[in-house]
């Protein structure tokens, strides 16, 4: 069954029914090109899915198949992908002074990221399609990720990469057998060449932070709750890029909400870093709008998104969960980088911001209970890391 009823747009409002948005090359707002947020048929849902099988079941990303738009399920591609840890280390949680501290380590997916809970749906709707290709813009994990998935699935892939993308994942993207194109830009503009790519050519899929990815993100949202037992921590701290993981996150809490599985839904706090923060502007100033950065710098380049495509649905979440946006300099993001890695939890930079941020705010944290996202593994992008004689 399919419980997916259409699709709404963040900034204007318009509803776009399933077919519409399926039919389209770029999955965006037909009125004014903005991302699209999946609504659901929850009375449905909720008749179909509350059992005790269910409530019981192993935490994994296909156990929540129900709230992600998939017409058939035979198609599903997966490696396994989500049931990732919550680890809990009380020198981190002393260190951030809260009741317990969480990381969810996102790095024991298939690719090292939390990218793949995405790809797999992405990768899934393709082969629904009927498409030979897959094509996307990347600074690096997505592209990774997507073409491990497309090489699992026998599709071919096409990474544009913009010019601040590490060796490693180059190389990591590579191995998959993924095509690339190097563009001497930044994200955005990265962005806008993979979609004319496609517009272009009418065999390939777009893959990226359009809806498919954000609604196979949310099974880390889900997972969080599953995984305390169906209590839902006070606070969930995530990085922001494009937007997607937050908002996915949020939209989870929203979905078993809505259904009755859990009674609330905790804080929301993302983090951003100083070269590239236009959500965290967007929050500071009380706007509507999220103004972009042009050509942003910094050495967490996972999330150096300066046009966050998603970036609209992090500033709900922030605002309807009573949360807060925060940035970080490069030096404290690899400081937490250091720190959770001299305590057994190694992390990319990027994986590291929510830590970083958490370390800002540590008078939010008085007897809470906190999940902070480790979104990717350290051997992703090993920047900064010091030989210690």
């Amino acid at each position: 069954m399919v419980y997916v009823t259409g699709f709404r747009c963040f900034k204007c409002g318009k509803h776009h029914t399933p077919d519409e948005i399926e039919n389209k090359p770029i999955p965006r707002c037909s009125n004014c090109n903005s991302g699209l947020d999946a609504e659901y048929d929850y009375d449905s849902i909720r008749k179909s899915l509350l059992t005790d099988s269910f409530i019981r079941g192993t935490p994994s990303h296909w156990k929540y198949w129900p709230f992600l738009p998939v017409h058939d399920l035979s198609k599903i591609i997966t490696m396994q992908e989500g049931g990732t840890p919550l680890l809990e280390n009380n020198s981190l949680t002393r260190d951030i002074g809260c009741k317990r501290l969480l990381i969810k380590y996102e790095a024991m997916n298939p690719t090292g990221s939390f990218k793949d809970r995405g790809s797999s749906l992405e990768i899934t709707k393709a082969i629904e399609y009927g498409k030979k290709k897959v094509v996307l813009a990347s600074t690096g994990n997505m592209g990774a990720s997507i073409a491990a998935y497309a090489a699992f699935a026998g599709l071919d892939c096409l990474v544009f990469v913009p010019n601040i993308v590490g060796q490693a994942k180059i190389k990591q993207i590579r191995a998959y057998g993924a095509k690339i194109r190097f563009v001497d830009d930044d994200y955005s503009e990265t962005m806008k060449q993979a979609e004319e790519y496609v517009i272009n050519h009418s065999d390939s899929f777009l893959t990226g932070d359009y809806p498919w990815r954000g609604e196979g993100t949310k099974s880390a949202g889900f997972e969080i709750a599953d995984q305390l037992y169906w209590n839902v921590p006070d606070i969930v701290i995530a990085p922001i890029g494009n937007g997607t993981l937050m908002w996915g996150i949020f939209e989870a809490f929203i979905d078993m909400h809505t259904v009755g599985i859990i009674d609330c839904i905790p804080v929301i706090i993302g983090v951003q870093v100083d070269g590239c923060r236009p959500v965290v502007d967007a929050w500071e100033s009380k706007e509507k709008v999220i103004v972009p950065v042009d050509d942003p710098r910094t050495i967490a380049t996972a999330i150096a998104c300066g046009d966050p495509i998603d970036g609209l649905g992090a500033l709900r979440a922030l605002k309807e969960t009573n949360g807060m946006a925060v940035s970080v300099s490069d030096e404290e993001v690899l400081d937490a980088r250091d720190f959770m890695g001299k305590h057994g939890i190694f992390v990319e930079p990027s994986g590291a911001v929510a830590y970083a941020g958490a370390r800002r705010i540590t008078e939010r944290f008085d007897k809470k209970v906190v999940v902070c996202m480790g979104t990717g593994h350290g051997l992703k992008d090993m920047y900064g890391i010091k030989e210690h004689t």
